[in-house]
């Protein structure tokens, strides 16, 4: 997570969405930078945590951002990254596993190692009420919202540099697997859905 008080913004870092090429790109304008085991801190830590201490501590009361991907590619892009060389041998390596027999095991009651994955529905809203309590939620496809956004706030053009580039490894997955995956991941597909419709950037006010 990066705050930055100039540019009254709270950028989220939802796993697999760019992050690492978002940090690189704008870390150094941070005023707080939330890394390593902590860089993936939720919205309702902070709706309920972190924003009422910044408004406390600082005055402060930021507009929330986060960037969601369609979750099946984000299933692909964790089998990929779980193909890494340097992994080879641990117990979250996915190099002798399809990503179909990789799904399956996500879907499972008691996933292995290597198919323990968060969800976006559960990092992007409130377990109570279910609320997305973000001002700008970005479909990650939709790139060039993103960066028109953060070009404007930050008042210079913003690119992103390739970051964490994964093997290319193949990721064919069956209808009826597929299916299976939609039905358990429909929160994070209705999420997602609501960003598609709204242009790739859905802007909202908070209560």
């Amino acid at each position: 997570m990066l705050v930055f008080f100039k540019e009254n913004l709270v950028l989220l870092a939802n796993p697999k969405t760019g992050t690492t090429a978002l940090s690189t790109a704008l870390a150094k304008d941070a005023d707080i930078v939330f890394d390593n085991r902590r860089k993936h801190v939720n919205a309702a830590f902070l709706h309920r945590k972190f924003a009422p201490f910044l408004s406390s501590a600082f005055d402060l009361t930021p507009e929330r951002a986060a960037v969601i991907r369609d979750p099946l590619d984000v299933m692909r892009s964790w089998f990929r990254y779980r193909q890494r060389t340097e992994i080879a041998e641990s117990r979250r390596s996915t190099r002798e596993t399809s990503f179909e027999e990789f799904v399956a095991d996500v879907l499972s009651d008691d996933p292995p190692p290597h198919a323990r994955i968060g969800r976006q529905s559960r990092f992007l809203t409130l377990k109570t009420d279910g609320r997305v309590p973000l001002h700008h939620l970005f479909a990650y496809e939709a790139q060039p919202r993103l960066l028109a956004f953060l070009s404007d706030r930050f008042q210079r053009e913003i690119t992103l540099p390739v970051q964490n580039a994964s093997p290319n490894a193949p990721a064919e997955i069956g209808a009826r697997t597929e299916a299976r995956f939609r039905h358990a991941f429909a929160a994070d597909y209705a999420i997602y859905q609501r960003v598609l419709d709204a242009d790739g950037h859905l802007h909202q006010l908070l209560d």
